[in-house]
Formats: C-alpha cells, structure tokens, sequence
C-alpha cells in the first residue's frame, strides 16, 4: 500500500487500473481490503482508489474530536493531495454517510455518488433507541478483545449463504480493529443527521442495496430514494449488508454500468 500525509495523519491507500477515478469508502471495522472484489474487477476499466480511514488498516488514528465533518475534510484533503481531481465517489455504510457529508461540504469534488447499504448517518435513518443501542454496543466492544465480539457482527453483514472463506476473511480483517477508530466512527454515525442535504445532491446517485440487508434495511434505501432527486435505487436478491462481497459480479456490473452512462 501506499501512504500520503493528510494534516499530520499518515493515510494509506491502494491504487490500481487506468481511467476515470473511482474512490471507495469502506465501512466501520472496515479498510480497503473490504474492496477486493471491486480492485481485481474494476481495475480494468477505472483508476480504483481506496484508503485506511483515519483510525482504520493502516492509517493513523485520529484525534478525539473526529466526527463525520471532520472525516470528510480529511477524505477531501486527501483527495486534493493524490489530485483525484472530481472522482466518482463510491461509500459503503459509513462510507456512504461520508459521501453525503463530504457531498455537503465539498459538494462540486464528488462526479457521481454511490451510496452502498448506506444511511443518511445513524441520527438520521433509524429509530433513536437503536441508534443509543448501537452506540453503547459499539464503546463496549471498543475496549474488549476480538475475540469475543467480532463474530457477533457477521449475521448482520452477510446471510448464512456466504461462504466460511468470506466469513473468515472479515473476521480477520475486523479483528485488526483500532479501539480509538471504532468508537470514533460509532460517534461520528450515531451523531450523523444528513437528511437535510439529500434534497439538494444534484450529481447522478446509484443506490445499492441487498434485500436481507439487517443493518440498513430497504425502508431505509427507499427513503434516500424519495429524497435525492438524481437517485436510482437497485435491490440485489438474497444478499445483506455487506453486499460488494456476497454479489461481487452483480454489484460491479451495476457500478460499471452506472460510471458508463
């Protein structure tokens, strides 16, 4: 992987491919490695880049004060410092928050949104009572070893269908969590209320969402649908939350389809 300096945060990152730039937002307990599948793909027809979050993979974390704003100033400073120029901006769960947060402050860098099993932040997608539960799920586990926890995850991000290979693999990479990362990125989406900019995104918008989806259910897409006025939703069948992994070949022909039109 590569690494830039991002104000005083080492930020690493991976690059392959030729052609319109694609950058990829993981999600929570998440780094670019979620972006396997999309890498060996997409790579053939886009310059795919995908970064460590700050307090994610390989990246340094960041200070305690981190929130969703702060997040998306670094992903466009770090973004100006690579020159990605007006990339495609592809985010996945948090990842997709960021995308809305970085659209609302950054709003002429992203070319097109695609916004994966993702919510207009915590605060503003689901019920406050799961939101407070999420949240103390999140700080508990933050201070426990892995081992106790992770696999906890795995029912909400992927269907009994996927394969013991996949589920191992995220256990790994989830395993590798940072503690002050994870509780950031917990306060950054339950704080995180973005309704407000979604009537005003003006750029193409690609939903994607898989119909078992636990943590970001469809009520949830259908509502960013409603509100974003260049949106398009698309359902992918059988699949849940972690949808990029468990339907790779669907998921990235809808992404080429969508980057080409």
């Amino acid at each position: 992987m590569d690494e830039i300096e991002v104000a005083g945060l080492h930020i690493a990152f991976e690059r392959a491919g030729q052609g319109p730039l694609l950058l990829l937002l993981h999600g929570i307990l998440e780094d670019s490695r979620v972006w396997r599948k999309q890498f060996d793909e997409l790579s053939g027809e886009f310059t795919v880049v995908a970064w460590d979050a700050p307090g994610c993979g390989r990246s340094t974390d960041p200070p305690e004060t981190f929130r969703m704003p702060e997040y998306a100033d670094c992903l466009a400073a770090f973004a100006d410092g690579l020159g990605l120029g007006q990339p495609h901006v592809l985010g996945l769960s948090f990842g997709g928050a960021l995308a809305l947060e970085l659209y609302r402050r950054h709003p002429t860098l992203p070319r097109t949104l695609i916004l994966a099993s993702a919510y207009a932040g915590w605060k503003g997608s689901i019920p406050p009572e799961m939101v407070e539960q999420r949240l103390e799920q999140c700080l508990r586990e933050a201070d426990l070893p892995p081992d106790r926890w992770v696999r906890g995850w795995i029912p909400g991000l992927v269907t009994e269908a996927a394969p013991v290979a996949l589920v191992d693999e995220l256990v790994a990479m989830m395993s590798e969590f940072h503690p002050t990362g994870y509780r950031l990125m917990a306060y950054a989406l339950a704080e995180a209320d973005l309704r407000d900019v979604l009537p005003h995104i003006d750029v193409p918008t690609l939903l994607l969402y898989g119909d078992a989806d636990r943590r970001s259910p469809l009520q949830v897409a259908t509502t960013l649908d409603a509100q974003i006025p260049t949106s398009r939703l698309v359902v992918i069948p059988g699949v849940g939350h972690l949808s990029n992994l468990e339907a790779p070949g669907r998921f990235n022909a809808e992404v080429r389809s969508f980057l080409r039109t």
